[in-house]
């Protein structure tokens, strides 16, 4: 063999290093959207922590994983006026490459320690979307915003939401 430092190096950047690693990324664009557009919505991650915010549809890259042989978890709120909030869970998996790449190239260091540490084991969707319900509001503006009009509707038709909402009258 020519160059014997080459293909040593190479054999032992193969057998320290994850599959994942080499074909994964750590963060992933996802698209952001919502029927209708223009949705205010909230990203918090595993712990709770809000991570970032935006309109639809939107784009954000988010890390896949939480630590240590830990995919991060990110809970989606959606919020606009006329309309019933909606949640979206976006749930990181764990990469094809991780097991069959591994059981290929990088072996039990991949597995264990490479794509564990560096977080590349993981994936995420590309995509969170939800369908939001318009509120069946008491009052319901007309055509013109400017223009209030008034519907008396029976409790019966009130979702189980707003029946929650409901406060007794209180007496004098």
């Amino acid at each position: 063999m020519r160059h014997p430092t080459t293909a040593l190096a190479v054999a032992a950047l193969l057998a320290l290093s994850g599959c994942a690693s080499i074909m994964e990324k750590s963060s992933y664009p996802v698209n952001v959207s919502s029927t209708p557009d223009g949705a205010s919505f909230t990203i918090t991650n595993r712990a709770g922590k809000v991570i970032t915010q935006g309109i639809t549809p939107n784009s954000v890259t988010l890390k896949a994983s939480a630590g240590f042989f830990k995919g991060e978890k990110y809970t989606i709120n959606f919020h606009k006026p006329g309309y019933e909030p909606q949640t979206f869970v976006l749930d990181s998996g764990i990469s094809g490459f991780y097991f069959a790449g591994n059981l290929l190239f990088g072996g039990l260091v991949g597995w264990l320690i490479v794509d564990p540490a560096t977080g590349k084991m993981f994936t995420l969707p590309n995509s969170a979307a939800v369908t939001l319900n318009p509120l069946q509001n008491t009052i319901e503006q007309s055509v013109n915003p400017d223009q209030v009009s008034l519907k008396i509707i029976s409790v019966d038709q009130l979702t189980e939401a707003q029946k929650r909402q409901l406060q007794p009258l209180a007496e004098k």
